[in-house]
């Protein structure tokens, strides 16, 4: 019975799985915070889909796929900032209009050009498949992110709740937030090869989604949000494995599971205390 429940570990793409796994947990745990507090959420599912005709294009120029996907997050995310402040649209609208547009075009080229390479893998990852090179991409963009989080994140909380007040105290408003979208685009970067483009925001929201329902400082937040993404993506790679599906939807199911718990949890708490008074 033991060596079943240790079988996935004997097989080396599953070894990769779950080193993949864990090197995304800290970052997309991490900055998962950041995007639930300043109601980010649509701008990650936004930058995620617009990085599809960034993927297409260094396919056809020949330049690496990480570097096109950074470039087209990055444009996404500097358009959408750019067209809601010129404008009297909002910006959830605006990043409607933009994501759905260069989705649209990423579908376009993909299907003008003869190519080997798998639609479903960019869209939905390929977690059983990741190359060497893809494990040393994850791993430098998941330590650059985490370290620089972990160093602002102050800041960053600061910028997040009030942003007036953090320009009032002295800080780079500016930068911040540029920055904060620079850091969006490298995460969605990290994850393409391991949940593809359309799961990434799984891991970008329910984590701190989840973290946020269950503990009170921000500090205790992150910790628990970055400890749901381990178990989670980690769970989700092993019970994939015996359910013989694909690690990424597994791993989002068991985001939602754990969400839902989470709010179930509060809810029972909210009656109590309000049984009490």
């Amino acid at each position: 019975m033991s060596a079943d429940l240790l079988l996935p570990f004997q097989f080396p793409f599953m070894q990769n799985a779950f080193l993949i796994a864990a090197m995304l947990a800290v970052p997309t745990g991490l900055l998962s915070c950041f995007l639930v507090l300043k109601g980010w959420a649509l701008m990650g599912d936004a930058i995620s889909h617009a990085v599809l005709p960034g993927v297409v294009l260094a396919y056809i120029t020949g330049i690496p796929l990480i570097l096109g996907a950074f470039a087209a997050g990055l444009f996404a995310a500097l358009a959408t900032g750019y067209l809601a402040g010129n404008s009297r649209v909002k910006q959830d609208t605006v990043m409607g209009v933009v994501f759905s547009g260069m989705f649209g075009l990423g579908i376009v080229l993909y299907t003008s050009i003869r190519s080997d390479a798998h639609l479903d893998h960019i869209l939905f990852g390929n977690m059983l498949g990741v190359s060497l090179q893809d494990l040393w991409t994850a791993g430098l963009i998941s330590l650059a992110v985490s370290l620089v989080l972990v160093l602002k994140w102050k800041d960053l909380m600061l910028h997040a709740f009030d942003p007036t007040q953090a320009r009032a105290s002295g800080l780079a408003v500016g930068l911040l937030h540029y920055g904060l979208l620079t850091i969006l685009s490298l995460t969605i970067v990290a994850t393409m090869s391991a949940t593809g483009l359309i799961l990434a925001i799984g891991l970008l929201i329910c984590p701190g989604a989840t973290a946020f329902l269950l503990v009170r400082s921000f500090g205790r937040m992150m910790l628990v949000s970055v400890l749901i993404c381990l178990i989670s993506l980690l769970g989700g790679v092993y019970a994939s494995f015996f359910l013989d599906s694909a690690p990424a939807p597994t791993v989002v199911l068991i985001f939602t599971a754990l969400f839902l718990a989470a709010f179930l949890r509060r809810m029972l708490q909210n009656r109590r205390i309000a049984a009490k008074t």
